[in-house]
């Protein structure tokens, strides 16, 4: 998991509590990530509508406090994983453990999304470069066509050739 700072890489806090500024300079030293913390949720709110985060961890007393704002949260939270902390019972240690743990296993499954979503475009390609290639033999052993077209055909035919190779080569 890469660990530098980025402009998504970032981590919103949503906590009065004092403990909470102790987590946030523990994720921002250990993990290299930029922490804001938030009193509330109506600045919670606020800083999600102005941007994004990797990861929102709201105290458990403000979600337990408001279950409806506490939805309204996590939707609003969009594509960041919610985490939900007692940070009287949960030490810095721990929150830095779980958060790295959770971003990583997102980035696995991004991976495993993105190699999913590749295999189905190169079988969609393939079943596509095959049926041209076959209808391209099919013309080209009707009888009659024009040298010009037969000569088009031939070459429609081995560039779908070249291509099928090319998709049947398997990637490292």
């Amino acid at each position: 998991m890469k660990e530098n700072a980025s402009a998504v890489e970032r981590v919103l806090v949503v906590s009065a509590l004092s403990g909470a500024e102790n987590c946030a300079a523990a994720i921002m030293q250990q993990m290299g990530l930029d922490v804001e913390v938030v009193p509330g949720r109506r600045e919670a709110l606020e800083a999600l509508r102005v941007g994004s985060y990797a990861a929102v961890i709201v105290e458990d007393s403000l979600a337990e406090g408001d279950p409806r704002g506490a939805e309204v949260l996590w939707k609003m939270a969009g594509l960041a994983i919610p985490i939900q902390v007692n940070f009287a019972l949960t030490g810095s240690a721990r929150l830095v453990r779980d958060l790295r743990a959770a971003l990583a296993r997102r980035e696995q499954e991004q991976g495993a999304a993105q190699r999913a979503a590749l295999r189905a475009v190169e079988a969609e390609l393939r079943n596509s470069i095959s049926g041209l290639l076959l209808h391209t033999q099919l013309a080209l052993r009707e009888s009659g066509p024009s040298p010009r077209l037969e000569q088009r055909l031939r070459l429609m035919a081995e560039l779908a050739g070249n291509l099928k190779q090319r998709l049947d080569v398997p990637q490292a």
